[in-house]
């Protein structure tokens, strides 16, 4: 394969750049994070900027494999990956800056439901993009937790 390193260095920064404006936009919130009642299981707050960046990264190298396929599904497919980015952002706006955790939780329901048909429409072009995603997946699903606990023990 020839890897096509201007496409792989934009796609990640897309990744991270989303990932990095949303923690601008909520840099003045999340001090309140640690304020919150917190369920078990709730890692320290400096776990969760490690594992984006590395979730961003890999988000970025399966878009690119997405891209680059020559699929004919390829449009498609990545506007459910935008989409699914722009719930990302949306979501971190909402619990930080808002602090509606309820409303959170929907847009990260909504958000869990869209990765997955993300990574459907992935495994249909290319596996490997696919499975990238997964460790994405399973991270939402964590945080999925997290907030739905924040909800009922932050009333």
């Amino acid at each position: 394969m020839n890897l096509k390193w201007k496409e792989l260095i934009v796609s990640i920064a897309i990744s991270l750049g989303v990932g990095a404006l949303a923690g601008y936009l909520i840099r003045g919130s999340v001090a309140l994070y640690s304020d919150l009642i917190k369920p078990p299981l709730s890692p320290p707050s400096f776990i969760f900027p490690i594992v984006w960046t590395i979730l961003y990264v890999l988000m970025g190298i399966s878009a690119y494999m997405i891209y680059v396929s020559g699929s004919e599904d390829v449009k498609e497919a990545l506007k459910v990956y935008g989409l699914q980015l722009f719930l990302n952002f949306l979501w971190s706006l909402v619990f930080f800056n808002m602090q509606a955790y309820l409303l959170a939780f929907i847009i990260l329901c909504l958000l869990l439901f869209t990765i997955y048909i993300m990574i459907e429409r992935f495994g249909a072009i290319n596996l490997t993009a696919a499975k990238l995603q997964i460790p994405y997946l399973l991270w939402v699903m964590f945080a999925g937790y997290l907030n739905l606990a924040i909800v009922f023990l932050n009333k």
